[in-house]
Formats: structure tokens, C-alpha cells, sequence
């Protein structure tokens, strides 16, 4: 059974948007979002008002309803369509135009007499862990100025996270059933991880489980050997090159992204293929044990900061260090654990540039019952990393682990 949103989230949504408005001292909100089709991590806020086809502009307007400014006339003939098949959707067709542009944007707020008003803007903060720098194009949000010099825009991220970052009832059955969806896709890889066997396989056997549950949008980092300290997706997805055959004494680590109606779930699968290195199980003790910690931590009450400094702690202790973060917030991204410490001890390292540490970022944010957190504890021994985890929602009093099987080492 696929679960669907009512017009009472949609309300609660706009809803929301509005008290960000007056929150903020602000008449108008832009929410720029990234273009469609985009891949880890996108940056969506567009969505998250009209239910519809990413990558638009949507601006709210005093207590008008939002107007909905798409980059083609693709996405109208998408909601003609849909009209016609019956489904709920969330923006009028009057309140839809072809402008995803500088000039559609100020078409809009002059309509409204908004040029000499304060807007809020979604789109002008950094949303890590890939938009460090602020997505607003340079092109776009400069001509926008330049029109409109009497407007005072404010960057609003920081509010729009706190108000959406713990979700509704309604949302919550999205998460679990795209968690549900990233436990069949780990299952699937494991079922043909073997000798002689293609990365390629594994890569398939996970994504065609995602895409026969309905997430058109799943993705996947994976590495695989003896050891490594790699992370990221395997090579072949972007240099001409043959995938590994899988041998006996192999590890594979992959991060699995499964998303479903645009919230996302991420899954740390970490296999090893007959006797690995002992290293490798001591990775893994580690990394279960930061797991462990961190869900400890995970209560309201606690930081985000002291849920990182937990889980980093566990390290600490063992003399190890992370390739990638421990763990960060997820619909909407935001906090992030710092990562990157221990690469300068890694001899060949010293052959590159400027090296630099992520340091943890958003520790102030408070844990609250609703948010939803990628756990993804990895821990290096002797030059080989383990990766292991899941997604937990912060419960009212104790974390709730969705997917416990991806949270140890898994044995084949």
C-alpha cells in the first residue's frame, strides 16, 4: 500500500509557510528550488509546498495562495494530466506559469505591491552537505536585485529547517515506507554478493528492489576489496573502466539512498565476503559501538552536538577516524558531524594539497521528536574502513530504529 498525502498536509504546510512569513518579519517567501532530476540531496523546498514536480519557484504572498513558477511547459502538461486521471493536486493551474526566471520572480511580487516590502528567501543559506555555498544562481538573483532595489530580501533557511525538520504523521508513514524500500534494496545486494560476482550486480540487484517498490529516485555510493579508505559512488559510474569482480576475503560498503514522494532514507550496507582481514571486524566492532552511543544520545532533550560528539567520542577512544560523517539530519538536510580528521596521518595523503577537516556543523540544534537522522557510524582500522547504520527518527522518549538489519557487519 503506497502512502499518499491529504489536503490537510497541504494545509499544514502552507500553514507553516506563512508563520515563517511572520516570524520573520517578512510579506513574501521565495522558495527556490533545485533543478529536477537532481541527484543526492536535492535541494527541494519547491516540492515541499505544491506536492508537484521539482524544480520550480514557488512564492508566497501575503496570504495568497502560492504561485508556482516552472522552467517549462513540461511540467503544466505533467498537471494536465494528472487532472485528468483525478489526482489531489495542490496548485490551481491559474497560479501556474512558465517563468522560473529573474523576470518571473519580480512579475510576481510586483503583482502583490511588494516592492518596497521585506521577503523572505529559500535559497540564500548554505544547505550542506553538498550546497556549502549558497544554490541561488548568480545570474538569476542579481538581476532580481537590480529591478527591485527597494526590496529587502533575508535569507530564512535556518527558520524554514526548524519548521519543517520534524515531521507529520502523515510524513512519517512516507519515511518508513522508503525505509522499508532501502531494506529491500540492502537485502537484494546481499542475496547476490558472492565471488566472481560484478559490482555491477550488486548495483542492479539494489536498485531494481527500489524501483519495483516505486522510488524512481534511488541512488548509491559503494566501494569494494580487501580494504580501502575510498568513499563515494565506484568508479565505473564516471570513468570509462571495468567494475571489480567481487573475490573470497572481499568487503563491499555502500550507502544506500532510497526516496520516495521526496523524503529520503539512507542505508549503510557493509558486506563481507568470506574471511576478511581482521582489521575489518575491528572497524566493525568500533562502528557498532559509535552506532550504539549515538542511540543513546538520540533523545529530546540533547543536541545535535552532543549526538555527533558521542559517536566521534567512540573513535576518540579507539584511535580511529571517519572517511564521512557519522550522522546527519535528514528532510530537510541541514546538521552534519565533522569528518576528515584522521586523513592526514595517512601517508600517501601527504603527496596532496591542502588537506581540511568538516568540523561539525548545526550542533546547537535541539533534538526533537519527529526529526529524522541518517546514523551512518564508519570507523578505519589499519587503512580499511567499515560503514555501518540507518535512518532513526528522534521518538518522544527513545530513538526508533527503521532499519536495525544494515546497523552491523553482515557476513556472507
Amino acid at each position: 500500500m503506497f502512502p499518499t498525502y491529504s489536503l490537510a498536509e497541504r494545509d499544514r504546510r502552507w500553514a507553516l509557510a506563512r508563520k515563517l512569513m511572520r516570524d520573520q518579519g517578512v510579506e513574501a517567501l521565495i522558495a527556490y528550488g533545485e533543478h529536477e532530476a537532481a541527484d543526492l540531496a536535492p535541494y527541494a523546498p519547491d516540492a515541499y509546498f505544491t506536492n508537484d514536480r521539482p524544480g520550480a519557484i514557488v512564492i508566497f504572498c501575503r496570504d495568497a495562495d502560492p504561485v508556482e513558477l516552472v522552467w517549462s511547459t513540461l511540467p503544466i502538461q505533467d498537471h494536465i494530466e494528472a487532472r485528468k486521471r483525478g489526482d489531489e493536486l495542490w496548485i490551481e493551474p491559474r497560479n501556474i506559469r512558465v517563468g522560473r526566471h529573474a523576470a518571473g520572480v519580480i512579475e510576481v511580487l510586483r503583482e502583490h505591491g511588494l516592492e518596497h516590502a521585506a521577503v523572505g528567501v529559500l535559497g540564500l543559506d548554505p544547505y550542506p552537505p553538498f550546497h556549502i555555498v549558497p544554490i541561488m544562481p548568480h545570474v538569476l538573483w542579481s538581476q532580481v536585485l537590480a529591478e527591485l532595489p527597494t526590496v529587502t530580501f533575508k535569507p530564512v533557511g535556518l527558520g524554514y529547517l526548524l519548521a519543517t525538520a520534524c515531521q507529520s504523521e502523515e510524513e512519517l508513514e512516507v519515511v518508513r515506507y522508503s525505509a522499508a524500500a532501502g531494506d529491500a534494496m540492502a537485502a537484494a545486494m546481499v542475496e547476490v554478493a558472492a565471488p566472481g560476482v560484478s559490482e555491477t550486480e550488486l548495483y542492479a540487484a539494489g536498485m531494481s528492489a527500489a524501483f519495483r517498490l516505486g522510488c524512481a529516485a534511488p541512488d548509491m555510493l559503494m566501494w569494494s576489496g580487501p580494504g580501502f579508505i575510498s568513499w563515494g559512488a565506484p568508479s565505473w559510474v564516471y570513468r570509462p573502466q571495468a567494475p571489480r569482480i567481487l573475490e573470497a576475503g572481499d568487503v563491499v560498503m555502500a550507502e544506500v539512498f532510497s526516496r520516495f514522494g521526496m523524503k529520503e532514507t539512507q542505508h549503510q550496507v557493509a558486506i563481507a565476503i568470506g574471511d576478511a582481514h581482521p582489521d575489518v571486524y575491528a572497524a566493525a566492532e568500533i562502528a557498532r559501538r559509535a552506532y550504539e552511543s549515538g542511540l543513546e544520545v538520540a533523545r529530546p532533550g540533547n543536541t545535535f552536538g552532543d549526538l555527533a560528539e558521542a559517536m566521534l567520542g567512540v573513535l576518540k577512544e579507539a584511535d580511529s577516524w571517519n572517511v564521512h560523517p557519522m550522522v546527519h539530519l535528514m528532510n530537510p538536510f541541514g546538521p552534519v558531524g565533522g569528518f576528515g580528521e584522521g586523513l592526514k596521518n595517512v601517508p600517501e595523503a601527504q603527496e596532496y594539497g591542502r588537506l581540511f577537516q568538516l568540523p561539525t556543523m548545526g550542533g546547537q540544534l535541539p533534538l526533537l521528536p519527529g526529526m529524522t537522522f541518517s546514523f551512518e557510524p564508519n570507523a578505519v582500522v589499519g587503512g580499511r574502513v567499515v560503514n555501518l547504520g540507518g535512518t532513526v527518527i528522534i521518538g518522544e522518549d527513545r530513538p526508533i530504529e527503521l532499519n536495525p538489519s544494515t546497523a552491523r557487519l553482515i557476513q556472507v
